[in-house]
């Protein structure tokens, strides 16, 4: 028998539940809890080709939430397990294919968004669990909103921050330069590193260099992709992110997946599949944290979002951009989880 921390009513009528306290209208926590360790670690064998690094930490017996990382490519950090009360959660991490602690770093073979899907599946299994709360922001929004359209049993609750639905006009913004209107600074670098007649398609040029043969080349473009994201991931400047944008073996990584997943587009079979999905979910409890200047993932997805399903609740953070780590952004994750706390605990 699986894991269950929950009874599956919880998820029955979300209306009644959500209704008990409204997350804006009660104070939590809202700090972030101590470093800790993990409990036990291990790697995951999800095809012939990858192997998935993955770790617990954490109440053994706790309720179990899943953390979904970025980029794609972005891989976990020790920093994420402090989101959540390690005296109730049993908190799941892992590193998504290629990327991180998993193997083979920097694959792009059968390494596609349902890929992923699956994978979070296979993990789910391995680790005995019958269902659990999803986790993700930026990239890892994509992610959780797709696993949990996939498989809505097995999920108990969705914490979202800076929402990407992977469409055509959210890449564009940032990859055909809407975000030099902000950043113009940056934007010509990332500009500049491209001749003149491969301009019309920024995505494509950067996967030709990142999946060259001349290895010398294929740094060079990563460092140069990564470096756009580093720079406008907070809203003030941000010197450990420009240092981890800086690193070799990360910014290959973190280029070369991101722009496969963007040069396929998400892999999904329409431009607004994960809206035009969302009456799957519709009744599962949904918290969204958005920051109002987020420059990477603009705050009309979490609006456009919102609106497609108006029974998750949208938190705004006005003084925030992007990251998961700047303080304005922690401290709601943080607030959210302790509200599901409450909410799991009152449906026992």
């Amino acid at each position: 028998m699986g894991t269950s921390a929950v009874n599956m009513d919880l998820k029955g009528d979300v209306e009644d539940k959500m209704s008990m306290k409204s997350f804006g209208e009660v104070t939590f926590r809202r700090e972030p809890y101590p470093p800790i360790e993990p409990y036990n670690s291990g790697i995951l064998k999800v095809s012939e080709i990858h192997s998935l690094y993955w770790e617990q930490s954490g109440n053994p017996e706790g309720h179990p939430v899943v953390f979904l990382h970025g980029g794609p490519g972005g891989g976990t950090s020790s920093g994420n397990r402090r989101f959540f009360d390690p005296n109730f959660y049993r908190i799941i991490l892992f590193d998504q294919r290629g990327a991180g602690k998993s193997t083979p770093r920097a694959c792009l073979e059968e390494n596609t968004t349902w890929d992923l899907v699956e994978d979070i599946e296979k993990l789910r299994k391995h680790l005995d669990i019958e269902e659990w709360q999803v986790f993700g922001g930026s990239w890892g929004s994509t992610l959780a909103l797709t696993y949990t359209q996939s498989y809505p049993e097995h999920v108990t609750g969705v914490v979202l921050r800076g929402i990407f639905l992977l469409r055509k006009k959210e890449l564009d913004w940032f990859y055909e330069g809407g975000v030099a209107a902000i950043y113009p600074d940056a934007w010509e670098l990332f500009r500049d590193f491209i001749p003149e007649e491969e301009r019309g398609d920024f995505i494509g040029a950067y996967h030709k260099r990142l999946n060259t043969s001349d290895p010398e080349m294929q740094n060079k473009a990563a460092k140069v992709w990564t470096k756009l994201e580093m720079v406008t991931s907070y809203l003030l400047p941000n010197e450990d992110s420009l240092k981890r944008g800086e690193d070799d073996e990360f910014a290959l990584a973190f280029a070369r997946i991101e722009n496969h997943y963007f040069k396929h587009k998400g892999f999904f079979p329409t431009d607004s599949f994960l809206l035009d999905n969302i009456d799957k979910i519709r009744h599962i409890p949904a918290i969204i944290v958005q920051g109002r200047y987020d420059v990477i993932c603009p705050m009309m997805s979490a609006w456009d979002l919102h609106k497609e399903w108006p029974e998750a609740e949208l938190k705004v953070v006005p003084n925030a951009g992007h990251s998961a780590n700047e303080p304005g952004i922690t401290t709601e994750l943080v607030a959210a989880n302790e509200w599901f706390k409450e909410l799991l605990q009152k449906g026992k």
